[in-house]
């Protein structure tokens, strides 16, 4: 039997609610499923203040998912004690910890569950105090804090809780302070960490935390949790059944682009000179916002983009490679030539996380006794890493994150089991591989632990992909569909051509200066594409030597290492 959603069980407040000195476990539920709920409606808003213009695990996505688990514990939990429930939502939030955002939003309800305890109701001075206990518990659970992310939002709140409560507010006052100040937070928050500002967006936690909070606050003033104040709509969310057709010769590439014109349309014109450039044209609105769909040969993929951007505003660019698509068609590579290592009690078993089947092959060739699916477009929560691992006979395990979103989840299944669990902070997946490298399965856990630790240094990882949106960091200028390369996880290169952006991103790698280039390929990729770009990186780079294998990661094209 499936427990309700938190759509179900909310019933939002028709008119504003009278102020109250406390809050019940019942109420704190209702009071959780409305910041789900606003958080939820927001989403696309938050994932869109990405730091990098790159298909990265979304905040507002990996926020809600955390969420949404907490959600889903206290589905199941009746009781009318506030501290048994913010226990709850703690655990739920724990176990659905999804990226760096989902798990230090989980230790701030791991704080206010510890302050809270098993207290029947939270007065003000008992919530002043559990968003002290919030902050101080996110900020512990973070190696490095930074300033200007979801952490300083944390510590404004609660400096703003114990305002109120000194000045004799009660709820739901209080949570409207507690909203102001998470709202002036987050705007200075460019202000106190560069990259931000010279983004030009605001910290995507802090900002989730926020609508989390003004959800609550909504809530209580009688006011809608379906409806966003602005509108960022996904790139799915346009039909585009009628496109999926047979790809004609000369279709090569699919664009979708969403677009604010400057000045009303002229429709019959517009689909005139779009009908110049190609082919399977729709045209979607919805209030002000316009998506257009074409399919385009190669040499004119970028004309409807430009043409558009004369137009008007435009937000959201998505480029397909309908031939290499079609091509790919049934396929993909099968788990079923994969074999991972069996272990016994007493070895170390090492897991890793793979976004695509063709790392799975490579890093099981390698040794691996189980895989955790996922990587930079959908982090893995804390629970399924922990799964990954519960049932292999092995008391000792080796965590392989490959990616700097996923090392803080990683970190907290140690509290979870009784295993003895070392995470290697291998950020990227050459470093991931480089550290399976130098594995044993025998031997003392710690010393495995530090072999492969010192594996990683000195790697040079490479992505490359398309950005998702116009910005200028590094003094590199980047236009929305370009190709981007990525060394170490800054932007170094932009290109419209993949063959040119790989040898640069390749050059900016310093390759020719190294034994080896690997280059791991991508699921947009035939093989034999794949083969032709390999070609020309050895003709490029006479002296290393270079391997290629099939990655199947999604988005991005190549992942590179130089060693």
């Amino acid at each position: 039997m499936t427990s309700p959603s938190p759509q179900q069980e909310l019933i939002p407040a028709t008119t504003p609610m009278p102020s109250a000195p406390s809050i019940d476990g019942k109420l704190l539920k209702k009071l959780a499923y409305a910041g789900l709920t606003w958080l939820n409606t927001n989403q696309q808003t938050i994932n869109s203040l990405n730091v990098f213009p790159v298909p990265d695990g979304d905040t507002g996505t990996n926020m809600s998912l955390t969420m949404q688990a907490a959600c889903q514990e206290i589905a199941k939990n009746d009781s009318a004690n506030a501290g048994q429930i913010a226990h709850s939502i703690a655990h739920g939030a724990l176990m659905g910890a999804r990226g760096n955002s989902g798990v230090i939003f989980s230790q701030i309800w791991r704080g206010i569950a510890r302050s809270v305890d098993a207290q029947a109701e939270i007065n003000a001075e008992l919530f002043a105090r559990a968003l002290k206990e919030a902050r101080e518990t996110a900020y512990k659970g973070v190696v490095r804090p930074v300033e200007g992310t979801i952490l300083t939002v944390a510590s404004d709140i609660a400096i703003a809780a114990e305002q109120a409560h000194r000045d004799g507010c009660q709820f739901p006052e209080i949570i409207a302070r507690v909203v102001a100040a998470a709202d002036q937070s987050v705007q200075r928050t460019p202000e106190l960490l560069p990259v931000l500002q010279q983004a030009g967006v605001v910290d995507a936690g802090g900002k989730g935390l926020f609508f989390f909070l003004e959800g609550m606050q909504r809530w209580f003033e009688g006011k809608p949790l379906d409806k966003p104040l602005f509108s960022v709509p996904p790139l799915e969310s346009l039909d585009l059944s009628l496109a999926e057709e047979l790809v004609e010769e000369g279709q090569d590439f699919e664009i979708v682009v969403d677009f604010i014109p400057s000045s009303p349309l002229d429709m019959p014109q517009f689909y005139a000179n779009l009908e110049q450039m190609g082919t399977s044209i729709q045209i979607g609105q919805g209030d002000d916002l316009y998506r257009m769909h074409i399919h385009v040969p190669t040499d004119k993929r970028y004309e409807p983009i430009d043409y558009i951007l004369r137009l008007g505003t435009v937000s959201k660019v998505a480029m397909e490679n309908l031939q290499e698509q079609t091509s790919l068609h049934h396929k993909k590579p099968g788990a079923g030539d994969i074999v991972f290592r069996k272990v016994s009690s007493g070895q170390i078993a090492a897991i890793a996380v793979s976004p695509g089947m063709g790392l799975t092959r490579v890093f099981a060739s390698l040794g691996i006794s189980a895989v955790v699916p996922g990587g930079q477009t959908m982090n893995p929560s804390t629970k399924e890493i922990l799964t990954a691992f519960a049932d292999l006979p092995a008391e000792k395990i080796i965590i392989l994150p490959n990616n700097k979103n996923i090392i803080m989840a990683a970190e907290q299944t140690k509290a979870l089991t009784q295993k003895q669990i070392a995470v290697i902070p291998s950020r990227t997946i050459p470093q991931g591989i480089a550290a399976m490298l130098a594995f044993q399965n025998d031997g003392e856990l710690e010393a495995v632990r530090q072999a492969m630790t010192k594996a990683i240094d000195g790697i040079q990882s490479g992505e490359l992909t398309l950005a998702t949106r116009s910005v200028e960091m590094n003094g590199v200028v980047v236009a929305e569909g370009q190709f981007i390369g990525l060394l170490n996880g800054s932007l170094v290169t932009t290109g419209n051509s993949l063959e040119e952006s790989l040898l640069e991103l390749l050059r900016k790698m310093g390759a020719e200066t190294h034994e080896l280039i690997t280059l791991y390929w991508g699921d947009r990729l035939t093989p034999q594409a794949a083969n032709q770009l390999t070609d020309k990186v050895r003709a490029t780079f006479p002296s290393p030597q270079v391997e290629s294998y099939e990655g199947g990661q999604p988005h991005y094209f190549f992942i590179l290492s130089v060693e």
